[in-house]
């Protein structure tokens, strides 16, 4: 059976950040442990404000023009993210936040990210690790389609075609 580390991390999240809260609230106390998570969330709001959902709308836009995002987005997108863990209370969250800020892990998620995207372009493709869209082996992650692969013409006789709604 394969083991998937999100799913543990996912419930085991909870039972460290309890943890965290009592180590760091019997070693500093819990008036200062409390301004601390505070002052973590507004942090959070105040780095999402600034980047603002309009990082991820350039990424949409640019995903529909056919255009690679760029590593210039991945500092706003990763911020974004960053501020969300931020929000949330707990300081294994702040922990991840704040090494996702940092620019080595950047440069390690970009690797990691560039390599799978496979983006269509009106010249050809354009990838991360260049593929060969003539690729015919069964791993491919590439799907070659001409106009007639996903091109049909409308069944007249379906009730679907809008011929049989205003009769």
């Amino acid at each position: 059976m394969r083991f998937s580390i999100l799913p543990a991390f996912i419930l085991l999240l909870p039972l460290g950040e309890i943890a965290g809260f009592v180590i760091v609230g019997r070693t500093i106390g819990l008036a200062l442990t409390l301004a601390l998570v505070m002052a973590s969330f507004v942090l959070g709001v105040v780095l999402l404000r600034r980047q603002g959902i309009g990082i991820l709308r350039r990424m949409s836009s640019e995903g529909r023009n056919g255009v690679m995002p760029g590593r210039d987005l991945l500092k706003p997108a990763m911020t974004v993210i960053a501020a969300l863990l931020l929000i949330i209370p707990g300081f294994l969250t702040d922990i991840i936040a704040i090494l996702i800020l940092t620019p080595p892990v950047r440069d390690l998620v970009w690797r990691s990210i560039a390599r799978r995207f496979v983006v269509n372009t009106k010249g050809g493709f354009s990838a991360g690790p260049k593929h060969d869209f003539r690729d015919r082996s069964p791993n491919s992650k590439v799907v070659d389609l001409e106009e007639e692969d996903y091109h049909r013409e409308p069944d007249r006789n379906s009730p679907w075609s809008g011929k049989h709604l205003g009769d």
